[in-house]
């Protein structure tokens, strides 16, 4: 009598377990507004094995490369398993995940990245959304099935012997430190390197971080240190799991999974220094049906990022970025919390963004493209972020990124693959405290930012109000925009904009309406026709109050 309760009891508790698992599983699907699949997370056998008993020593100095991804191949060999990396200090090269190996860091577990170039070879890759070399990334899997790390270690990629340094970004202290590492500086002196050939490497660059024209072994070799690899990079995977751990300091970006479908990242730190040259924490590139959630991100760059390649290269691939559900993240510094961009030639779609806190990032919603990108952003949907001290804008669309000035209408270039498009984006009970300009679009005049709806917005404490330029179809409802002076909103070039229930302080009601506006209605809204001013040229008619 008593093994049968026992037993029942054992029952109940793992019906509880499961019921609660598939309770907190369907909370993360809740109200996502597009159909998509369950994401599959991985599942190992129990066969476990210690990389100890492959020869890994603890005492930070013995390279234990060798044995870890021997006991990966066993445990691949084997037909799947666990590797478990234990407490302590583990000096590494590169470690290779294979199909149906969970690596499995203890509490306490600390893996240091080998600063030696040797154990890094130039492998073809694609990096800023093009084909290209760079060192092989600490942590990589290519073509694998079923893999994941998990555990409560921490992977730490050495990026401070990888990464050149801004003057501007350090302190006079840091910056004295970094010259009796290495002298070398570029021409003005407020940059930098590692080496010479990190140097000649960043000189061989024509558009951001990928050298051209090299077209030799011995050229690329003769640049090795500027090839910085990302801390992990995962290549056309699937059934993927990173659970737990820690991921800092990488060279480039921090977590790379490139055209990986059924993806889970889940309370995972990600953690750069706020200098980090292209310290990313996340890039998520052309991956379909992807969970982020229940993470913390500290990056030098863009924090979680969303991307599909660039330029003729990314559109080569065609391949978005699609099912994506972000979720219960907090961001801490990065150029922006969320973003899209700007490598996003292959498209970017059915993206569910909620819940998630950023604390004085650069920008908190940022969406960016140029021409020459080309591919499709659409069905974009942001609920219930909360953001605190943002220097720059709470939500930001610049589709002139990285370029100057503004065409006219006689130097419009014509529509084609390479014109991106943005639209079909959905914003709803977004806070924010502290900012800078409250919103900016700049979209480019042949192909308009169209068809973005914001509602339930509170933006407190902003420097400056809202600017919309180039777009068609925008709609503001319900929400309260609070800048510190100057009008609360700014329109130029901007069509069939729909402002509903706009609250804002007394000193800021008014609005400036500029050349090329058209089809304007501002309904039960604390600006009105006295104080909405008209630039030059521009008719009254443009705007319809109600």
């Amino acid at each position: 009598m008593k093994l049968k309760i026992t037993l029942l009891s054992v029952l109940l508790t793992a019906y509880t377990m499961t019921t609660a698992a598939q309770t907190n599983d369907n909370a993360i699907y809740e109200g996502v507004p597009f159909e998509m699949p369950r994401v599959a997370r991985p599942s190992f056998p129990d066969y476990k094995v210690d990389i100890r008993d492959f020869g890994a020593v603890s005492d930070g100095q013995t390279i234990c490369t060798e044995a870890i991804n021997n006991a990966i191949a066993d445990v691949n060999a084997k037909g799947g398993g666990t590797v478990v990396i234990p407490a302590g200090l583990w000096i590494s090269g590169p470690i290779g995940l294979l199909s149906n190996v969970n690596l499995y860091t203890e509490h306490g577990a600390l893996v240091v990245f080998t600063t030696d170039l040797d154990a890094y070879e130039i492998v073809e890759t694609s990096f800023e959304g093009l084909d290209t070399r760079r060192c092989q990334s600490p942590l990589y899997a290519r073509n694998a099935h079923n893999i994941a790390i998990t555990g409560y270690g921490t992977f730490d990629g050495s990026g401070e012997d990888w990464r050149p340094v801004k003057k501007s970004k350090v302190t006079s202290k840091q910056w004295k430190d970094l010259l009796k590492k290495s002298k070398v500086t570029n021409e003005k002196g407020d940059i930098w390197y590692p080496s010479e050939a990190s140097k000649k490497g960043a000189e061989a660059c024509y558009d951001f971080n990928v050298p051209d024209n090299i077209t030799t072994d011995e050229g690329w070799e003769s640049i090795k240190r500027w090839l910085r690899p990302t801390l992990l990079s995962f290549q056309n995977c699937d059934t993927v799991l990173l659970e737990n751990a820690t991921f800092k300091n990488s060279p480039a970006w921090c977590l790379h999974p490139l055209q990986c479908t059924h993806i889970t990242i889940d309370g995972v730190k990600v953690n750069n220094p706020w200098y980090a040259q292209n310290g990313d924490a996340l890039d998520l590139e052309s991956c379909r049906n992807a969970l982020i959630i229940n993470s913390i991100f500290d990056a030098g760059d863009d924090a979680i990022c969303i991307k599909s390649g660039k330029d003729e290269d990314g559109r080569r691939r065609g391949v978005p970025c699609e099912n994506v559900i972000v979720r219960n993240n907090t961001v801490l510094h990065g150029h922006g919390g969320f973003v899209v961009g700007s490598e996003m030639s292959g498209g970017a779609r059915n993206i569910y963004i909620a819940d998630c806190s950023f604390i004085g990032t650069d920008v908190g919603l940022r969406f960016k493209s140029t021409r020459g990108r080309g591919g499709v952003v659409e069905n974009i949907y942001i609920e219930n972020i909360a953001m605190i001290n943002i220097p720059e804008e709470p939500l930001l669309f610049d589709l002139f990124y990285g370029k100057k000035g503004k065409a006219t209408a006689d130097q419009l270039p014509p529509v084609t693959e390479e014109t991106p498009i943005f639209r079909n984006i959905h914003i709803n009970n977004v806070v924010c405290r502290g900012s800078g300009r409250a919103m900016y679009f700049n979209g480019l005049p042949e192909m308009k930012i169209s068809n973005v709806n914001i509602t339930n917005t509170t933006i407190l404490g902003a420097k400056s109000g809202i600017v919309i330029n180039q777009a068609d179809g925008v709609k503001i409802e319900n929400c309260r925009i609070e800048p510190v002076k100057g009008s609360v909103i700014r329109l130029s070039d901007a069509q069939n904009i729909d402002i509903d229930g706009l609250r804002t302080s007394p000193a800021s009601a008014s609005a400036l309406i500029e050349n090329g506006c058209d089809r304007i209605t501002i309904r039960q809204s604390d600006i009105d026709k006295e104080h909405t001013t008209f630039a030059e040229g521009v008719t009254p008619k443009t705007v319809t109050f109600k």
